[in-house]
This record gives structure tokens, sequence and C-alpha cells, in this order.
């Protein structure tokens, strides 16, 4: 039974395969953001290490340029926030509880290459 669930994981999970052209013709990443998290419907308020989540990110740290949409492979969880790997950017990033005004949607590993052949990333730089 456990390797029925492990094949289910690598193959058959993939919530955005059949769906990414159509978010993509959507061109608003606000737009596209909005129908990701309806569709990644597994959230979590703390994350855990070794997951990987998108979710909307309001930067406090003024003049700094910043993913409002992020994908980040989470590699530590501290009483301020969590860190981890930014796949938009190919960087390591530190995100604050506050400044998550939402949930963490959860990316399933057989999901990561199709929610990076979505361009939702919504760079903004903040004042």
């Amino acid at each position: 039974m456990e390797d029925d669930f492990q094949f289910e994981e690598q193959v058959g999970s993939n919530r955005l395969e059949s769906v990414k052209d159509s978010i993509r013709d959507l061109g608003d990443p606000e737009d596209m953001m909005v129908e990701i998290m309806s569709i990644l419907n597994e959230t979590v308020i703390i994350p855990d290490v070794g997951e990987t989540y998108t979710f909307i990110y309001n930067a406090k740290t003024p003049g700094i340029q910043y993913d409002q949409h992020p994908m980040v492979g989470v590699t530590d969880v501290f009483q301020w926030g969590f860190r981890g790997v930014n796949f938009h950017w190919d960087k390591i990033r530190n995100y604050t509880w506050q400044e998550v005004p939402g949930q963490l949607h959860l990316v399933r590993q057989s999901e990561i290459q199709s929610l990076l052949d979505i361009p939702y990333a919504y760079y903004l730089t903040n004042i």
C-alpha cells in the first residue's frame, strides 16, 4: 500500500500540470497567484523544514526589491519567521511572520517544475 502512495506522489498528484497553460494565459501575476492559491489548497501557518511553499509576502524593509509571490524551499524556522531558497531568484531569503498576511500553500515535489513554468513572480520595490 505504501508503494501505491509513493507512486501517486511521484506521478499522479500534480495539481498544476493540466491547468498551467490556462493560468499562464491570465497574464497578470496577481490573477495567476489567486488561481494558484485556489488549486494549492493544502495550507499551513508554520512551515516544515524541507517542504516547499508559495504565499503572499509584503516586505517591510525600505528600499529592497522583493518577490510578493515567492516559492520557497524552507531551510530554517525561527521565532521571528523562516528562511529558505526563493526558487524565482535562486537565492536564500528571510521571511518574517508579520509580513505573511495569509497562509503558506504547500507545493508538492511533483509540482515544483509546473509552478516554475508559470510566470507568477511579482517583483516589487519597497518604499
